[in-house]
């Protein structure tokens, strides 16, 4: 029997602004905010010692802020002591997350958004089956030069035709 299909629960991300990250992520992707910016510290507590379990001794400190879509997946945003930017924000050939999506009907208008709050277009907005289907996609990045995409429809919806035509 094969295993089911798991449901995604969050990502995490980082960057060197919490406050900023939360403000951008929240009015300008309108992402929930669960919980805002809190400082956790290496300790015995529950989650000092989970930090320790990932991040290893000697953390000290770091923010957090939980947010969530529409439909209930979590962005989980940390600021850690010592944050540095990556000299290839797009490294797509190095293991590892590539980049997360999300979803807007409007996709013109979030772009416009996202680059009048700081973010970058990466692309032109294109069409995955010009003339056929109204289904687009674009990359973006936010303030912070973490890459993403948006599409205007669904992932199964956008990839339920098959392959690409080419």
């Amino acid at each position: 029997m094969l295993p089911q299909p798991r449901s995604f629960s969050h990502i995490g991300l980082s960057v060197p602004d919490l406050d900023a990250a939360v403000k951008f992520y929240s009015e300008v992707l309108g992402l929930y905010v669960i919980m805002p910016p809190t400082e956790v510290v290496e300790d015995d507590s529950a989650v000092g010692v989970m930090c320790t379990d990932v991040l290893g001794a000697g953390w000290e400190s770091l923010r957090i802020a939980h947010l969530s879509t529409a439909d209930r997946i979590g962005i989980e945003i940390f600021e850690f002591t010592g944050n540095r930017t990556p000299e290839n924000n797009l490294d797509y050939k190095s293991t590892g997350l590539f980049h997360f999506c999300i979803q807007d009907p409007d996709v013109e208008g979030l772009v416009e958004r996202i680059v009048a709050n700081g973010g970058k277009q990466r692309m032109p907005i294109r069409e995955y089956y010009p003339g056929e289907k109204p289904y687009r996609m674009v990359y973006v990045e936010d303030p912070f030069g973490i890459v993403f995409e948006i599409y205007s429809h669904g992932y199964e919806l956008t990839y339920s035709a098959g392959a690409y035509k080419v």
